[in-house]
């Protein structure tokens, strides 16, 4: 999903997201203007079984991997149908993460830095931890370029990189079993973690690597995290998993001058378990200071990948996940009390025509249904590769529009603001191929 600046008005601006899908003809680009409404801006077709789809923001430019050559990395420019260049590499592509200054390709057990703008290699990291799913994150405020990945194939161990000054600016020790999800707030000072056992999931600041949240998603039983996504003011992070449960967790900081202020029966029976949690074992003391879920979402499907995000679409909160059952889901969320979210519409993603929506649901007293506003072929051009130097050699040079800043129209294709981005693939597809 991304999201964007509308205008140059100083009032807070309309968002725009978007979700790309792979499919097995290509891949599809869909735009979210409106709860009830989802736009196919771009069908792709050069290259099928397509297993990775990023697009850098809302810019015509895409990256895409296919199944048929999972060591080939293709830049396109959709809107004018041309490839603008394709990298090849010594293993299969496992995952791509761009901004405006890098894009990074991610191997089972190497990162390669590119600069975005001439596709030049500027870094590789050799040797990594053996990283079988390809994950990592970068941050999407150029300005610093963060990028995140295991510093260990045993333990949650994160290194923390540099991508612009190309050297590495802290390891954290985040979690007893290894890395599960990883992901950055919009400015890049927030860094969000899971473990494979994926019951606790931690925020850490960037860089200095100090812990500021932990949250418990669950103790009953393991499970897979898929994703973990900030929301655009960072005060919410929202978690999906393998599970029928996605968790919103709220970042903020408990004041004790509060509660000293206006005592009460739950605040003093409070304090009374952070004294008694210092004489208790770590793992007892570290459970009874993590926070719980602000607000959940109930999915009608279990055991299917999915990828969560929280936007703001119509002026009001919501969460979006999109399932590998081909569907977009939209929920409202209460930001004040949180509790279950409701599910105000579902879109179909797959390429089957006349998609299947489901209407919003009737209004609720819940915070969101109350103030809801109403809504309102290409080219075959091929131009040339790369050099073995990693530089263009004849082919197109990224513009510099592609990569402007400050809040714009949305109907100006040379410009492109800020936005964060997920990507979600239609098909089942493995993430690991053999050699």
């Amino acid at each position: 999903f991304s999201y964007r600046c509308a205008s140059l008005h100083k009032h807070p601006p309309e968002l725009r997201f978007s979700l790309s899908v792979g499919t097995k003809t290509g891949y599809r680009l869909f735009s979210v203007t409106a709860v009830d409404k989802l736009d196919c801006i771009h069908e792709g077709v050069e290259c099928p079984d397509v297993y990775i789809v990023e697009r850098l923001f809302s810019s015509s430019l895409v990256v895409v991997v296919s199944l048929s050559m999972p060591r080939r990395m293709n830049v396109y420019h959709f809107k004018k149908g041309t490839e603008i260049c394709n990298y090849s590499y010594s293993n299969n592509i496992l995952s791509v993460r761009l901004n405006r200054q890098r894009l990074v390709v991610c191997l089972e057990e190497s990162i390669y830095i590119h600069n975005i703008k001439d596709m030049k290699l500027l870094k590789t990291l050799l040797n990594t931890p053996t990283n079988p799913s390809g994950l990592c994150a970068l941050s999407v405020n150029h300005t610093n370029s963060y990028l995140a990945y295991p510093g260990s194939a045993t333990i949650g161990e994160i290194t923390v990189y540099d991508a612009n000054s190309l050297s590495t600016v802290t390891l954290i020790q985040a979690h007893d079993s290894p890395l599960a999800a990883l992901t950055f707030n919009s400015s890049g000072s927030k860094l969000a973690s899971a473990s494979e056992k994926g019951t606790v999931i931690r925020v850490f600041s960037v860089p200095e690597g100090q812990r500021l949240f932990e949250f418990r998603r669950g103790m009953k039983r393991y499970v897979s995290i898929s994703s973990l996504s900030f929301s655009a003011d960072a005060q919410f992070l929202c978690a999906s998993s393998n599970t029928e449960t996605v968790h919103i967790f709220k970042l903020e900081q408990h004041s004790p001058s509060r509660e000293e202020e206006s005592p009460t029966w739950s605040a003093y029976v409070g304090k009374m378990f952070t004294a008694a949690s210092t004489y208790l074992p770590a793992q007892v003391s570290d459970m009874m200071h993590q926070d719980r879920a602000f607000a959940t979402v109930r999915l009608n499907m279990f055991g299917l990948k999915n990828i969560c995000a929280l936007a703001t679409i119509q002026k009001l909160p919501r969460l979006l996940v999109a399932s590998s059952d081909g569907y977009l889901y939209i929920y409202n969320v209460d930001p004040q009390d949180g509790g279950e979210c409701v599910l105000v519409q579902k879109h179909r993603c797959k390429e089957e025509e006349n998609p299947e929506d489901v209407p919003p649901q009737p209004a609720s007293q819940s915070y969101a249904a109350t103030v809801a506003l109403p809504s309102t072929p290409p080219s075959s051009t091929t131009l040339m590769g790369y050099s073995e130097d990693g530089g263009a050699q004849k082919g197109e040079v990224i513009p510099e529009h592609e990569f402007a800043e400050g809040p714009v129209c949305l109907d100006d294709e040379n410009e492109f603001p800020p936005t964060c981005l997920l990507s979600s693939r239609e098909e089942n597809l493995p993430d690991v191929f053999p050699c």
